[in-house]
């Protein structure tokens, strides 16, 4: 991977345009700027990395218009094999730019480089498994009453409003972009300000796949919120595919719900890591702390509740404080870190402020906390923390930090794990740790939850379905059932008359 962060950070060849901004929006096969210019900041460093065009709700609106009429007026959704063609070479396009974006990722957000070099080789993959999709679409046909002949087939909702949060953007677009092509819809994106540059290069790889048509993949950047909820009321959107908080997913299906327009959420998570007395500390102690920083805890992943037996909660918190306090916190970019920066100092204090308002009611096994002096003072580090509590209804337990922060609670019975790993609102995903698989599953089956793993944690495929119970979410990305968020399903009757001419019999036939 190339270490010339000014290679990357140049604004790419735009031939239609004499911008000075080294990053722009792309609608309707054209690069857009606008008249509010923010800058975007390294969280390792707090220095700026380089300016952007900040959109709003005029570039929303240019987009919407765009994907509108590249759906209703463009051959786009009526022709797979097209689909298939732009979704591969996408991938090619984005692969070629795999170093630059993932080098951008980890200066922008604060992801180490061998964490943002997995999201920005995997990604392309995606695309590559949705190409294949786009060409396997069925139905069903059947012939219902003498010479009706009935037929079921998935066809494309329409215009999709892609909102992609900061954490994972390349990743977590290409996961909703994907299928969504795939289906035949066209598109408007919405990306972050927290992620500009990132979002540009992605942004330069979707303008030079040439298979894309005009209109059908838009994309713009925002650092307020106008733009976002254009989206979601906008009646010419036909389908919100948002990842995010919970709280903002309740306004997205509130909104949305004005215009009955479909609805995906993956929100908010508490994943419990759940222990069982015969599960083998050396392997699993560091898969605990891995659970919890990667990412810097800013995933809805995150590790964020062990839950062990009490019958080894003693050796297993004393591994886990012993491997948190020596976990390396520094720049991103430096291969030697183990984890990063949080994406703002506001974030820091936020964080800071939830531990210490635990410490009334959980008992301080690792503080953590701020790292306010030394070479790394002047950006939004924050070392782990990990607290213990018996307590259920409190925040440390109730609450997605979206930090690194730990909280350690035992248990006796496998009824009783069961009942503290669902305590929460939260169902997005758990995992547990035992070598007696009959437990395994049967615990498995009765935790409330839309992924959970055994033995492991974060392992994902494209070919399974992703996505939460309860205040989690609703739908899935990934597997068979993610390019049918995009769709619509359409029944015909055709009726053929028979050889002597009469007619096929007629009216409800409903059994």
């Amino acid at each position: 991977m190339s270490n010339n962060l000014t290679a990357v950070l140049q604004p790419p060849s735009r031939n239609t345009s004499n911008l000075k901004e080294p990053a722009y929006h792309w609608i309707n096969g054209e690069w857009v700027s606008s008249s509010t210019v923010a800058e975007s900041v390294n969280p390792s460093t707090g220095e700026v990395l380089g300016q952007y065009s900040a959109g709003g709700r005029a570039e929303a609106a240019a987009a919407i218009a765009a994907a509108r009429k590249a759906f209703d007026a463009g051959g786009w959704s009526h022709d797979p094999q097209l689909r298939s063609r732009a979704l591969l070479e996408l991938a090619e396009r984005l692969d070629e730019r795999a170093d630059a974006i993932a080098l951008t990722i980890s200066r922008e957000m604060g992801k180490t480089l061998g964490d943002a070099t997995i999201e920005a080789t995997w990604s392309p993959s995606t695309l590559r498994h949705n190409a294949g999709t786009a060409l396997s679409q069925t139905g069903t046909s059947a012939e219902v009453a003498p010479g009706v002949f009935a037929t079921a087939m998935r066809e494309p909702i329409g215009v999709a409003g892609l909102i992609i949060p900061w954490n994972s953007p390349r990743a977590l677009l290409v996961r909703a972009l994907g299928p969504a092509l795939a289906a035949g819809c066209t598109t408007v994106i919405k990306l972050p300000g927290q992620t500009a540059l990132v979002n540009s290069l992605i942004a330069e790889a979707v303008a030079a796949t040439k298979s894309l048509p005009k209109g059908v993949v838009n994309i713009f950047t925002e650092a307020g919120n106008e733009g976002a909820p254009l989206l979601v009321e906008s009646p010419d959107v036909d389908v919100i595919n948002y990842t995010g908080s919970t709280k903002v997913g309740r306004q997205v299906a509130e909104k949305g719900a004005q215009t009955l327009k479909r609805i995906c959420l993956e929100l908010g998570g508490k994943t419990p890591l759940i222990v069982f007395e015969d599960a083998d500390i050396d392997a699993f102690a560091p898969l605990v702390v891995t659970a919890l920083t990667k990412f810097n805890g800013e995933f809805c992943m995150t590790g964020s509740r062990v839950l062990v037996h009490r019958s080894v909660a003693g050796a297993w918190r004393k591994r886990i404080a012993s491997l948190l306090e020596k976990v390396v916190v520094g720049r991103a970019d430096d291969p030697t870190t183990q984890m990063g920066p949080l994406i703002d100092r506001a974030n820091v204090q936020r964080v800071d402020r939830i531990v210490e308002d635990a410490k009334r009611y959980a008992r301080v096994i690792v503080r953590g906390g701020p790292i306010m002096d030394g070479p790394l003072a002047a950006g939004a580090f924050y070392r782990p923390a990990m607290l213990e509590t018996e307590a259920l209804n409190v925040p440390l337990v109730q609450e997605e930090i979206f930090g690194p922060v730990l909280s350690f609670e035992t248990f006796t019975t496998e009824e009783e794990a069961i009942t503290r790993a669902n305590a929460t609102v939260f169902g997005l995903a758990a995992a547990l740790f035992t070598n007696d698989f009959d437990r395994a599953h049967r615990v498995a089956r009765a935790i409330k939850a839309g992924t959970v793993w055994t033995n492991t944690w974060a392992t994902l495929s494209d070919a399974f379905e992703e996505g939460g119970f309860k205040y989690s979410g609703i739908g899935r990305a990934r597997g068979a059932r993610a390019m049918e968020e995009f769709q619509e399903v359409k029944t015909q009757f055709l009726a053929v008359r028979a050889l002597d001419g009469s007619s096929p019999h007629s009216g409800s036939m409903a059994q």
